[in-house]
Order: structure tokens, then sequence, then C-alpha cells
């Protein structure tokens, strides 16, 4: 039983239902494979994860291995862990690998070389574009008859033996999974094996290159519906749409056009594409970061992450739901995913609420508005940091740093308006006697944070990111041998890289589909007439471009991973920002905050979801609650865009006064949102609040000091407030 399942053994089994269906929306559910196919796989994952440890801590990987080696073992684990779907897609994957078997038989046995079959497929295809189908039928069909013919009944073959075995065991790979497994690693094989000459003969390539570019394109495709399901990918395949038709589009998105074959070459075997900046980024870093968290959730620091914040905050007003904020932002430091953070600190701190006079929406809902922020706070960012790191060419210890302040601000909006809510309904903290002391909790784990203190110390220092992780990683397996109960032996660690390994898919299956969308950007100058498209929407005006680029991304977020969304929007939009006085690093950071707003922003909030799912609550409601616990989220994008001292752009004077300015405007802003201060804010009192929370924000003496009377005289209106009698703690 994995950690997750053990936090959930509280659930009734219909909670536990409801929330496995809302995980599964996020990732397929993948086989448990038994025998000799449990052994390749845990092979393959161990062997990825040494592999990359060895390339981080011992000696550097060259560029096709790094890149390579990465994609061919993730697309084979999909490929084995993951099954087809319905029926239906399974046959049409079974014509598809009717006809990748055909094409290499075909290849070999009715024409001289692979190079004479698709020079006659090229032929046919050229016919057809010139002289029309029949003639092209008429002429050419003839010599691909064969292929055409042992198509059918390779495809029939495939699918009544992928139907038997399904029908047999859910938890063992088809025969189509196999084919497409070997068939994909060999497109990859060879684009490693000819790394360099293919470099040489980059626009030029032959009739093999563009044949292996085509299958492998497809099979990346099918590779992120598995696992990602049909939203994604069906926009991959949309963008490929738009590169091969673009003399046909709008005059605004038209562009010359590209043949298949030449979209396919510069997408599967150049570094723009299914290998480019999202393959780069996350085997040189984010892998070795999933790689790192899932030792340390080994080593027990989970523990020692709910009980330190239990010890220092439970006690307080609205205690419990204090505790999640913190216990978010340790586990959130760590972890990639905000619905994995709400499911693991979730499934102990929303009963806590619960049971504190919580009501459950509320419960359900503060738990992923703190998880998100661990996406924006140090040392660990997701892939969302790296990728930031790389695009923007700033090393990564200058974002870590670049973000701890707004990742405050986030987590301090979140703990007031925790407070502010407490305050406004009676609830107190957790009773004193069943909670620890945290001197005594400090004092029996504090070395659970070692892994982060040396990732942060090293990553200051210069050192890569990779490096500080594979030490970090090392040092988990240290820190969990100071206790018993916690060491981990060889079976331990064994279970962790596998661990590791399959919490890498996920967003490793994106690979293929982002490397299609950024690369068909790029080769259609797509970005630069997106650019143009907002500035004009936008007259010129930066706060209604910011509210496009804050639809988009939502809009986006509702079918790809924030990742994902957060990749795709940067291309698109971070020019348009830069048009309009923004700085680089900025426009990224702005970007990045708002692609996390489809996990608690209605109508699709998969981690408000699962909340409400761990709260037994209506998700629709909780999701609303989650947005307003939130707010914080859509304020430090503005404040990104207007105050450049809050990501240190200025003197060491401006950088205090606005920060001054953002923690007092913060408070407020909290106060503003939850409509209490000393007791439930009249209209006139929360006008006053609201315009004080603005001049609060904006960095000059003058405004704070109209901010500040403007809150006093608020404070000063209700000093008629009765104090709040305790809620009744509900069981």
């Amino acid at each position: 039983m994995s950690d997750a399942e053990k936090s959930l053994e509280g659930m009734s089994p219909e909670e536990r239902k409801k929330l496995q269906e809302l995980m599964e929306k996020d990732a397929k559910t993948e086989r448990r494979l038994e025998g000799g196919w449990k052994w390749l796989v845990s092979f393959l994952g161990g062997a990825m994860v040494l592999l990359y440890f060895y390339g981080s801590g011992i000696s550097v990987l060259s560029t096709e291995y790094h890149l390579g080696v990465y994609v061919l073992i993730t697309f084979a684990l999909v490929f084995l862990l993951y099954p087809a779907g319905s029926n239906r897609v399974s046959i049409g994957l079974g014509i598809i690998g009717g006809a990748i078997i055909s094409c290499g038989i075909s290849s070999y046995l009715f024409f001289e070389s692979p190079y004479a079959f698709y020079q006659q497929v090229q032929m046919f295809t050229e016919t057809w574009g010139y002289d029309g189908l029949a003639l092209a039928w008429q002429q050419d069909l003839g010599n691909l008859l064969y292929f055409v013919l042992m198509t059918i009944p390779f495809a029939i073959i495939l699918i009544v033996l992928d139907r038997r075995i399904v029908k047999r065991t859910s938890n063992c790979p088809t025969v189509t999974d196999v084919l497409f497994c070997v068939v994909v690693s060999g497109t990859i094989i060879y684009w490693i094996s000819q790394f360099e000459a293919l470099n040489y003969r980059a626009g030029a390539e032959h009739e093999l290159d563009m044949l292996i570019s085509i299958i492998g394109l497809v099979l990346s495709l099918e590779v992120c519906r598995r696992v990602l399901g049909w939203s994604i990918t069906l926009i991959g395949i949309g963008m490929i749409c738009f590169a091969l038709f673009g003399p046909y589009l709008p005059e605004l998105f038209a562009h010359r056009g590209f043949r298949f074959e030449r979209l396919a070459t510069s997408l599967f075997l150049t570094t723009n594409g299914v290998f480019g900046v999202m393959a780069s980024v996350l085997a040189t870093y984010v892998i070795l970061f999933i790689f790192f968290g899932a030792f340390l959730q080994k080593s027990g620091a989970g523990k020692f992450f709910i009980e330190l914040p239990l010890a220092v905050a439970g006690r307080s007003t609205g205690g419990p739901a204090k505790v999640a904020v913190i216990s978010s932002a340790l586990f959130g430091s760590v972890s990639g995913s905000a619905i994995a953070n709400t499911v693991s600190s979730g499934a102990f701190t929303i009963p806590m609420m619960k049971r504190a006079g919580f009501k459950p929406h509320v419960a359900g809902a503060i738990e992923p508005a703190a998880s998100i922020g661990g996406m924006f706070l140090p040392p660990i960012m997701g892939a969302g940091g790296f990728l930031m790191a790389e695009l923007t060419g700033t090393p990564y210890s200058t974002i870590m740093l670049l973000s701890i302040g707004p990742a405050f601000l986030y987590f301090l909006s979140i703990f007031m308006m925790v407070h502010f809510y407490a305050k406004s309904n009676g609830l107190v903290g957790t009773p004193g006697e069943v909670l620890p002391e945290w001197r005594v909790v400090l004092k029996d784990g504090w070395y659970f944070a070692l892994p982060l203190v040396i990732i942060t110390v090293m990553l200051l220092m210069g050192r890569s990111a990779g490096n500080a992780a594979f030490w970090a990683t090392i040092s988990c397996i240290a820190v969990s041998w100071v206790k018993k109960e916690t060491r981990m032996g060889p079976k331990e660690i064994w279970e962790a890289i596998q661990l590791g390994a399959k919490n890498t898919l996920i967003v490793g299956a994106t690979i293929g589909v982002i490397g299609v969308i950024v690369g068909t950007i790029s080769l259609t100058g797509m970005g630069l007439k997106f650019s143009d498209l907002v500035i004009s929407m936008a007259g010129g005006n930066l706060m209604l471009a910011l509210i496009l680029v804050a639809i988009a991304s939502l809009v986006l977020g509702m079918g790809v991973p924030v990742t994902a969304a957060y990749l795709i929007v940067a291309v698109l939009a971070v020019p348009a920002l830069g048009e309009l006085g923004v700085a680089v690093i900025a426009a990224h950071m702005i970007v990045y905050w708002l692609s996390q707003d489809s996990n608690i922003t209605p109508p699709v909030c998969v981690a408000a979801y699962a909340g409400a799912a761990i709260a037994g609550s209506d998700p629709w409601k909780t999701g609303w609650t989650s947005f307003k616990f939130a707010k914080m989220l859509y304020v430090v994008p503005l404040l990104f865009a207007y105050v450049p001292a809050i990501l240190m752009d200025g003197s060491v004077t401006d950088i205090l006064v606005a920060y001054a300015s953002a923690i007092m405007g913060t408070v407020a802003f909290s106060a503003f949102a939850m409509g209490f201060m000393r007791r439930k804010t009249s209209i006139f009192e929360w006008i006053i609040l609201g315009a004080g929370t603005v001049a609060l924000f904006w960095p000059t003496l003058l405004s704070d000091a109209i901010g500040l009377a403007l809150i006093a005289l608020v404070y000063w209106l209700q000093r008629d407030a009765q104090p709040m009698q305790p809620a009744t703690v509900s069981q």
C-alpha cells in the first residue's frame, strides 16, 4: 500500500472512489504489472534513475544520451504501463500497428529498401496533389498495393490478439502495446545513433529520416494521449493541422504552410520539437528533483512536515487551517503537483479542520488554495521554475531568490484570510493537550530539514541544479538512519527509485505534444502574430493585456497540465508583455503564476475537486471557496507588472519599501477579501478597506500613509466589535 493510500484509510469507500476518479482525470490509471513485465518495468525505471544520478553526480552525459535515454525509457514505460483505452481506440491503434508492420515488411520484401518504399509514397502524394486522386490511383497505387493489402490482415490479427489479452487480464500489455514500445524505442535509438549525422544534414533529410520521424511523431502523440487524455493531444494535432494548412487560414493566422515530411523531421529529428526545451528541462532538472521528492517521502520527513506546523500553529485561532497552510508550503516546496500536495497533506488537515468547526466546503477549499503555493516556493517550484530558467537564460538560483518574497506574500494572504475567517466564525485552535510541544518536535526531527537546506545552499553556491539534487537525495538516505523506524535499507531505496521513476511519467508524457506545439509556433512564426494580436486587442493597455493572458491561461489550463500551460502561454504572451514594457523575467513570472489558476478556479479546478472529495463537500461550492482564498494568485502578477522592485529590480531602498508596502497590503487585502476585520465590515467600511489596500500595495511613502490611515479608520469604526463566541466543534 502506498503512502497516499495509507493516509486515506479514514475515508469512506464512496469518498475514496470519488477521489480516485478525480485523480484519474489528472492522469490515467496505470497497470499493475506482474511477473516478467513487472521486472522489466522495474529495471527500466531503476536504470533511468541510476543513469541520471550518475550524470548529475559523477560524469556528464553527452547531449544525445542525455535527452534520448530519458525520452526512450519514458515512452517505453508509458506503452507498457498505460492501457490504450476504449475498444474503438484499440481498433484504431490496431490499424496503425498493422500499417507499421506492413510498412516494415514492404520496405524490404516488395521494395529494395525503406528509401525506395518512401520514394514511392512521395510519388503517390505528389501525383495526388497535382493531378488528383484518380490519376494517382491509376499510376502509383499499384506499386503500393502490397502495402495496403498487408495492412488489413495484420490490423485484424492485432485487434483480435489484443482483445483476447484484455479479456483474460487487464494487467498485461497487449501485442499492440509491445509493438509500439519496440517501434518507438527503435525511432529514438535511431535519433541517438544518428545524432551528429542528422545535425549535418539538417534541412536535407533523406527518405529514411522522414519515415522514422513520421512514425516517431505519431507515437509521441499516442504517449501523451494514454497518460493525459485527448484534450492536450487534440491541441497538438490541431497545431500540426495549423502548420500544414497555413495558406488556407484567415489572413491574421495565415503562413506559407509546410509539407508533412518537412514538419515531421523538424519536430522529431531536431532539438526544436520532441527533443526540445521541454525534454531538455525535464532530463536536466525536473526528474532529478522528482527523484529527490520520492526519497524525501520515503525518509520519513512527511510526518515532521505535519507535526511541526501542528505544534507551532495548532493552538491559535483557526489553528488547524493554519496548520494546513504551513504544511502545504512544506510539502509543496518539494512536490511537482498541486493535486498530489492536496491529497498528501489534505488527508490529515482537512478532517482536522472539520473537527475544529470549519464547514466541509471551506476545509476542502483551504487545502488546495494553499497547495498551489508550493509551486511558487523554493527550493523546488515544480517543472515551471526550471523551464523559466531555461527560457530566460537566468540561473535557477536567481529564480529561487526572486521567488521567495512573492511566495511569502501568497502564503501570508491565505494565512491571514484563514485568521479572519476563523475570527468571524468563532473557530478556536485544537486543544493544547492533544498537540505536541514545538520544541520537542523540532528537537526530534530537525534533521529532516537538512536535505532542503543542502539543496538550497548548493544552488546558491552556484552548483548545478542536478548536482544539488544528487547530493540532497543522498542526504535523504543519511537522515533516514537517525532513527531505526525510518531507516532506508535496500528495499526502501529500491521502492523510492521505482516511485520516482513512475512519478516522472505524468510530466514526461507531455514531451511529444509540447514539442509539437512549441516547435510549430517557432516554425510558423505564430508567436509574433499572437503578440501583435494581444497588443492590438489590449489597445496598448497593460492591464487589459494581463486580463487577456489570465483568460488564455485559464482556458488552456482546462485541457493541459499547468506546466504545459505555462510553457505554451510563455512562448506566445511573453513577447507581447515585453512590447508593453514588462521585463522578461517579470513577464515569465506573470505567466507562471497565472498558469496555476486552473487548479483552483472553476469550472475546471481539479485540485479543489480533490479537496472536496476528501472533505465530502459539494465540488462546485468548494471550487469557488478555494478561488476566494487564493485571490492573491491574481494580485501578485499585477505587482510583477507594476512594481519591479518585487522582483529585486531596483535599489535596496526601493526593494525594502516595496515589500513593506506589499506585506501591509497583503494583510489589508486578506481582511478585504474576507469582509472582516474586528467584525464583519459594512459596505461603507468594505469600500474604505479596498481603497486602503490599493494604496498600501503602491510602494510610496505617501500612498502607504494614506493606506494606513484608511485601514486605521476602519479599525476605529469597528471599535464596537463584540468578542466572538467559540463555535461548537463538530464531531
